[in-house]
């Protein structure tokens, strides 16, 4: 049996969408498998299964190799492009199966595939951005259309290509009677401000600083390798915040820009990291205060974008944390901490009756459905475009009728 060649999906009242995303923090791929239903600003989506595909160490090295420019060579690039193409298909293809679904079934995927590079405000040249993950592939293995490199439309539209997320979190997520932010917690944080009753020109959103990135470097350096990430926050959590280090961190320029922003591992990756540590080691730090204090700098920075870039305009009564962040049980209770006398209280996905870990990659199944229904998913408020661009490449498998 083969896939029709053309796509009925313009009054089609339920749909089927994987969505597949693998973040900053470069520690695997999430695949959502997604019901969508409905049309407009009435869509509604029902996740089938979640799967997650932990990248090999091998994998995961030369990825980061490649986020370095002095080591992201031309044949380095090409090659990953295609092997994260392979990985991502078989993401895809084990949520599917744990969906109950036959490829066949599925109408399409979403892929935002791997940043590498983001450059939205280059200080010369052209604003740039990367992701690796060939959709051609994920499309030819699997047998399902593929959209992916999603954020280019949005850049050649003149906006920042990020964040994308914010279009779906309005979809799913806003309210009339009340304001709420949804704060993601990735390798990068980055937060989408809901008004009560707000239109989709009226959302805004932007990226905080770092999430998780920061704080994962510093575990693998620390441990030798043992380690990549602060699991639960325990690490934090013995440790003491260095109030004069916070302080020396918080003067990074990026915190003070206005919005619309986006920022990446250009910014807050390993060079970053590198002089924190150096930083840390000369005020005889130990490893616990050190992740400490770099847990406190990405709850600091995000109470800092509410206080300065939302409380001024929005008055929100509750924040939602979301992406792997909000597993660490340390960085939840900084967060807390740092907003109540703002007002806001701080919740989880989950205790929305939510997933933390599938929210961005429920999302590009969105995305990709509003892709082939010719939907304009980018929202010039967000990134600062001309005009809503349809986002996103079209890869088709072989062997359609």
């Amino acid at each position: 049996m083969t896939r029709p060649a053309f796509f009925p999906l313009l009054h089609q009242p339920r749909r089927v969408a994987v969505g597949l995303m693998s973040g900053t923090s470069v520690d695997g791929i999430d695949a959502a498998v997604v019901c969508v239903k409905g049309q407009g600003e009435a869509v509604e989506a029902q996740l089938l299964a979640f799967y997650t595909a932990p990248f090999e160490p091998a994998l995961r090295a030369r990825v980061l190799e490649a986020c370095r420019p002095q080591s992201a060579r031309v044949q380095l690039l090409g090659a990953l492009h295609m092997e994260l193409g392979e990985a991502y298909a078989a993401a895809a293809l084990r949520a599917i199966a744990a969906a109950g679904l036959e490829p066949l079934q599925v109408d399409v995927i979403g892929s935002h595939g791997q940043t590498v590079w983001h450059e939205p405000t280059p200080q010369a040249g052209p604003a740039f951005t990367i992701q690796l993950g060939d959709g051609n592939v994920i499309a030819q293995r699997t047998g399902i259309p593929c959209v992916s490199d999603f954020r280019a439309a949005d850049m050649a539209a003149g906006g920042q290509g990020a964040p994308l997320v914010p279009f779906t979190e309005f979809l799913l997520y806003r309210s009339e009677r009340e304001s709420v932010l949804l704060q993601n917690i990735g390798g990068i944080g980055n937060v989408t401000v809901l008004a009560a009753g707000c239109r989709a020109c009226d959302v805004t959103a932007f990226d905080t600083g770092p999430g998780n990135m920061v704080i994962d470097w510093l575990m693998e350096r620390l441990t030798g390798g043992r380690l990549t990430m602060d699991a639960g926050g325990e690490t934090a959590a013995r440790g003491h915040v260095c109030g004069p280090l916070l302080a020396r961190l918080m003067e990074h320029p990026y915190f003070s820009m206005p919005a619309p922003k986006s920022t990446g591992r250009e910014m807050f990756g390993a060079a970053y990291a590198e002089a924190l540590l150096a930083q840390a080691r000369a005020m005889g730090l130990c490893d616990e205060d050190i992740v400490a204090t770099a847990t406190a700098l990405t709850a600091q920075s995000i109470a800092h974008a509410v206080q300065t870039l939302v409380l001024p305009r929005v008055k929100p009564a509750r924040l939602v944390v979301g992406g792997g962040g909000s597993h660490n049980a340390a960085l939840v209770g900084m967060l807390r901490r740092a907003l109540a006398p703002m007002g806001i209280a701080v919740q989880t996905q989950e205790q929305l009756g939510h997933s933390s870990d599938a929210k961005e990659a429920v999302a590009f199944a969105l995305l990709a459905d509003c892709t082939l229904r010719g939907v304009p998913a980018a929202m010039p408020s967000v990134t600062g475009a001309k005009y809503a661009a349809v986002l996103g490449k079209l890869s088709y498998p072989g062997g359609v009728e």
